[in-house]
């Protein structure tokens, strides 16, 4: 699903527009991204926790060359899911 079938989705789930949905859905993204940029996580109970991690500096190789470069450390978003999303992922089997 890309971001306008979501958009299509959300606006069919709510009876809402797809202009109203489309908002929705940048604003919610905008919201968490701007709190993990503040170093938050945002968790939804029963769907999943968003969260930043460090990731430490490493050496990694130019798999062009074999030449060996230091990688620096970042932060990377990640998600976490939630009991009741796996729960209903694997119940759809």
């Amino acid at each position: 699903m890309n971001k306008n079938e979501l958009i299509e989705a959300m606006a069919a789930k709510t009876g809402s527009t797809k202009a109203d949905a489309s908002r929705a859905v940048v604003a919610l993204t905008e919201i968490i991204a701007d709190a993990l940029k503040k170093g938050d996580s945002v968790s939804l109970i029963g769907f999943g926790t968003f969260e930043v991690r460090s990731r430490g500096a490493r050496t990694g190789r130019n798999p062009k060359t074999g030449e060996e470069l230091k990688i620096a450390a970042s932060k990377i978003p990640a998600f976490k899911p939630g009991a009741a999303l796996k729960a209903t992922v694997n119940d759809g089997r």
